[in-house]
């Protein structure tokens, strides 16, 4: 079977989308899974080509995956509404979108809730982590696991070695409220913007910085168009692989169980993998030549007390019980 898994490039994937279809085969269960990551070393990415290539091969003939990149099919915007409407079957969306549908998944946005990404994990594994995975079902979104994506890092135009250092500046961040609170306890104006439209953001001085993953920042060159990156490592970037009630309603029982026994096993080992896929965009980023700063304990210590009010300002809404399960985590 001749099936289409994407490519690199946008301008492939363009005419490559008009076509996909015609790549799976007749009687097969066609899957559309949309992103808006590019680059070939992103873990969304690798994870995306994975899933792919383990349903075209182990259920060749039942189920047919297409994956869509950097936004050639939906971006932002209108991806959750698509899967709604069945317009495409799986995403993996930012943790930081789903605001409108339950405020439970703010936990993850959380300045500093996580010591690292292995912190992360574990509450993804716990039973709390779990319970979240099924927190929208009212609306029709099913969890299919979290694809971990790596800490975050602050860049701007200027250094920024202190939380001080941003006060004035113009921040690009998700549609998050928690992300939006934070950004304002460093003095600084956060600017909700889609992730496709940073770079020219960033370029043209829409906005001054931004934060974002090694991966992110180095797959979509931000570094390019900012002064350094500045090793706060604030806040986990995950994603919310997810799709419909109604997409896994339609399965017939043994199509379901192998379509969630693949999908289980590509989101475990995509997030054993994550940390050296980090690793590797960091020694990218410098070796493009990069700025990348460290910070002291007591510098990092300043960026801690500064963004401490936010975890009061979102506990009743998210749950006591919710952030104290992540913070021990």
């Amino acid at each position: 079977m001749n099936k289409l898994i994407g490519a690199v490039s946008a301008l492939t994937l363009a005419v490559a989308a008009s076509t996909a279809n015609a790549a799976c085969d007749a009687g097969e269960v066609v899957v559309k899974l949309s992103h808006v990551t590019g680059g070939t070393t992103h873990p969304k990415v690798v994870a995306a080509n994975n899933l792919a290539e383990r349903i075209n091969t182990e259920l060749n003939g039942q189920m047919c995956m297409e994956v869509y990149p950097s936004s050639t099919l939906f971006g932002d915007s209108k991806e959750l509404e698509a899967l709604l409407l069945g317009d495409v079957q799986v995403l993996a969306p930012s943790l930081s979108k789903f605001g409108s549908y339950t405020k439970k998944l703010g936990v993850y946005d959380l300045p500093f809730i996580f010591q690292d990404i292995d912190a992360a994990i574990r509450f993804t594994n716990s039973s709390t982590g779990k319970d979240l995975l099924n927190s929208m079902e009212d609306v029709g979104f099913v969890g299919l696991g979290y694809w971990m994506s790596g800490m975050k890092y602050f860049s701007a135009n200027k250094p920024l070695l202190e939380p001080t250092d941003a006060a004035g500046l113009k921040f690009r961040v998700q549609t998050s409220d928690v992300a939006k609170a934070m950004i304002a306890a460093m003095g600084a104006s956060p600017q909700p913007m889609a992730f496709s439209e940073v770079y020219g953001a960033l370029q043209t001085g829409v906005v001054d910085g931004q934060e974002n993953t090694w991966s992110n920042i180095y797959t979509k060159k931000f570094f390019e168009v900012q002064d350094g990156t500045t090793e706060t490592n604030h806040q986990l970037l995950a994603y919310f692989f997810m799709t419909s009630s109604e997409f896994l309603d339609s399965l017939d029982a043994d199509l379901r169980a192998d379509f969630l026994r693949i999908s289980d096993d590509v989101t475990q080992q995509a997030n054993l993998n994550v940390k050296k896929a980090e690793a590797t965009n960091r020694a990218n980023i410098l070796k493009a030549g990069g700025e990348i700063r460290s910070l002291t304990p007591a510098q990092r210590a300043s960026w801690v007390e500064a963004m401490k009010p936010v975890w009061g300002q979102f506990e009743d809404e998210i749950g006591a019980d919710i952030v104290k399960a992540a913070a021990d985590a």
